[in-house]
C-alpha cells in the first residue's frame, strides 16, 4: 500500500493531508524519515507522524445517524454543547469517526459518519457533491412566486448565486411542508433562502443524500450502512466499491 494511502487508512487524516505531512518531513517509516508519498509500505511497518506511531490500517466504518436538534456536528465543542459523538455507542466512539458535512444546531436528519478519510474528502468536495433532499416545514402558506424563484435559481442577500432547487409544497395543518432537493452545499443555504423570501422555518430535516434514505431511523440513533449502500456511496465519489490495498 502507498504510504499516503496507508496513513489515510488509519483514520488519521485524508490522503491529501497525508501527502502534506509526508512532504513536510513529519512522517517516519520504521524509524526513518520518509518524504515519498508513493513509497510502498507493509502493514507491519511502523508509521509515525510527529513521533506518534499510527495504528495499523483498519477496516472502515460507515454510519448513518439521524441527528437530533440541539446537537453540533463536531467531535468536540468549546461551548460544551452535545455533539454527534454523544449519540453513538461506546463501540463506535472508539473508532475515531468523523461527520461528513454538517447540519446546523437547529436542523436534524441524515448525517454520515466514517473513518474513511478519502471518502469524506471526496463527498465534501464540490466536484462530487451529491443531491440532498430536505423536508422543511414553514409557517403559513408559501406564495407561488417564492416557489418559482427557488426553482429558477436565486441570489442570496450576501451575493451568492444559487442553482435551481427542485421544490414541491404541501399544506399541513395551516402551514406548508416543502420538499427541497439541493445540488450545491452552501452554508445554511435553506435557512438563508427562506430568510430572503420572508419564510419562517419551523422544522428542517435532511431525509436523503444521493442514494441514501433516512427512512424510519429514530432520532438520535445510528446504524451501519449496508454493503450495497457503501458500494454505491463510494462509486458516486469516484472510488472503488471496497478498500483497495
Amino acid at each position: 500500500m502507498r504510504l499516503n494511502k496507508a496513513i489515510a487508512a488509519t483514520g488519521h487524516c485524508s490522503r491529501r493531508k497525508a501527502d502534506e505531512l509526508i512532504l513536510a518531513g513529519r512522517v517516519t517509516v520504521a524509524g526513518q524519515p520518509e518524504v515519498n508519498p508513493a513509497r510502498h509500505v507493509l502493514p507491519f511497518e511502523g508509521i509515525a507522524v510527529d513521533g506518534r506511531v499510527l495504528s495499523a490500517p483498519q477496516a472502515f466504518t460507515y454510519l448513518m445517524l439521524n441527528k437530533p436538534v440541539h446537537v453540533v456536528c463536531t467531535v468536540s465543542d468549546p461551548e460544551g454543547r452535545p455533539t454527534v459523538l454523544g449519540c453513538l455507542t461506546a463501540e463506535y466512539k472508539a473508532l475515531r469517526l468523523y461527520p461528513v458535512g454538517r447540519l446546523d444546531y437547529f436542523s436534524e436528519g441524515l448525517l454520515l459518519l466514517t473513518n474513511d478519510g478519502q471518502l469524506a474528502q471526496r463527498l465534501t468536495h464540490p466536484r462530487h457533491h451529491q443531491p440532498k433532499t430536505y423536508e422543511v416545514l414553514v409557517r403559513g402558506t408559501v406564495p407561488d412566486e417564492a416557489l418559482k424563484i427557488m426553482r429558477r435559481g436565486m441570489r442570496l442577500a450576501e451575493g451568492d448565486e444559487l442553482l435551481p432547487v427542485d421544490v414541491t409544497a404541501q399544506p399541513v395543518s395551516g402551514n406548508t411542508l416543502l420538499q427541497m432537493v439541493l445540488r450545491q452545499g452552501l452554508n445554511r443555504q435553506i435557512r438563508r433562502m427562506c430568510r430572503d423570501l420572508g419564510l419562517t422555518i419551523l422544522r428542517l430535516c435532511r431525509v436523503a443524500q444521493g442514494t441514501l434514505r433516512l427512512g424510519d431511523l429514530a432520532s438520535g440513533k445510528a446504524r451501519p450502512l449496508t454493503e450495497g449502500e457503501i458500494a454505491r456511496l463510494r462509486e458516486s465519489a469516484g472510488l472503488p466499491a471496497g478498500l483497495q490495498t
